[in-house]
């Protein structure tokens, strides 16, 4: 071993950590710079805004040559560019790559990161790209947990999650109820809107209610595109962290995604998120969450789809019509007419309805209680009435 050169890297570790504030080796983190519809400018641009704004990163350019300054590792396609990165990742030699395209397996998706316009607070959306299950309910557990595993590997230590309001979220908030009854340490959030609930509006969204918002993934892209640039129309990414890194159970590469219309700020704030994971080891936290998870047997409660053959469904007479003012909310829409179906079994006159919080059965006013206990005793979520 060269001593001379272990005591200048030593001093030199220590100059860093003087001019940063932080001591210790930090893991390198990587930017590729082909790709973008801003050009390879925009990339350099935002890489030595990171480091600017965060001069505790060791940032490392794949790409083509250029006088950043900054370490640049020469590729002349994106070909060659992919598979330098992938081999920097395995060899360790990077803890984390931010690149502008990527094939995740199945199971795997990824975590994005925006600031609220509302109050100025960052949040996770889970998730943005990828697919995590070709089943939108255990895909959307799945991105719960993700969402969870990239907070904490940014340091929120008990993040809260909130589930938005799309197809399938009722059914999504009874799998993770019953996880953390399980004895899953998930901490809920909660809607600002007057009548609260662990799903959440478009409202909760720009106030930035909870930390981790859990979706499906297209629509998790739609909502990064937009809070990343509507002020800019568009064309140009102005705003967050981009779409985030790739999680999923067994899956060990730390690349996080960005937009090809990703500008400066959002690639300089995608390069310290990169930082952070890498240097908190989101590899290992997530292998202890899926620990805990498989010890609970996790995927045993999601709910499987059940075919229903013509020749086994039931003709149910519908009752006299009756006024319906009272409403049930909580119940996904792929069951709603289920629902219905059996409250007129009980000879109660129901109807199917979109109220402000989504799918509802309308039900005479006097006898939602009633209606709402049978619901629930045949496994429906059914919960209060719809609130605007």
């Amino acid at each position: 071993m060269n001593l001379n050169k272990v005591i200048a890297d030593a001093f030199l570790e220590i100059a860093d950590g003087i001019q940063t504030g932080s001591f210790g080796k930090t893991k390198k983190v990587a930017l590729t710079t082909l790709g973008s519809e801003h050009g390879e400018a925009t990339l350099v641009e935002g890489a030595k805004l990171a480091k600017k704004l965060y001069p505790q990163l060791n940032i490392v350019l794949i790409g083509s040559a250029n006088d950043s300054g900054l370490e640049t590792i020469e590729v002349s396609s994106e070909d060659e560019m992919y598979k330098v990165m992938e081999e920097k990742l395995d060899s360790k030699e990077i803890g984390a790559c931010v690149t502008m395209h990527y094939n995740f397996p199945i199971g795997v998706s990824t975590v994005g990161r925006v600031v609220t316009p509302a109050h100025g607070k960052e949040m996770f959306i889970a998730t943005t790209t990828g697919t995590s299950s070709a089943q939108r309910v255990e895909a959307m557990v799945k991105n719960a947990v993700y969402g969870v595993i990239a907070a904490k590997a940014s340091g929120i230590e008990k993040p809260t999650v909130g589930i938005l309001n799309v197809d399938g979220a009722r059914s999504v908030e009874k799998v993770l109820v019953e996880l953390q009854a399980k004895g899953y340490d998930i901490a809920f959030g909660e809607s600002q809107r007057s009548d609260g609930g662990r799903v959440l509006r478009g409202n909760d969204l720009l106030l930035g209610t909870v930390d981790v918002v859990v979706t499906d993934t297209l629509t998790g892209n739609i909502l990064m595109k937009m809070f990343s640039s509507f002020t800019s129309g568009g064309q140009y990414e102005v705003s967050g962290y981009g779409y985030g890194p790739g999680v999923g159970e067994g899956y060990e590469r730390n690349v996080l995604i960005l937009s090809r219309a990703s500008g400066a700020p959002v690639i300089a704030n995608a390069l310290k998120y990169a930082h952070e994971i890498a240097n908190n080891d989101i590899t290992e936290i997530a292998k202890a969450e899926f620990k805990k998870l498989n010890a609970l047997k996790w995927m045993d409660l999601i709910p499987k789809p059940v075919e229903k053959k013509a020749t086994q469904e039931e003709v149910v007479a519908q009752p006299d019509k009756v006024v319906v003012t009272g409403s049930i909310s909580g119940i996904d829409i792929m069951e709603l007419e289920d629902a219905v179906q059996l409250l007129w079994k009980n000879g109660i006159y129901a109807e199917s309805g979109m109220g402000c919080t989504g799918p509802i059965v309308l039900v005479p006013e006097d006898r939602v209680s009633e209606c709402q206990q049978i619901l629930v005793k045949a496994g429906f979520a059914a919960g209060e009435g719809d609130i605007c």
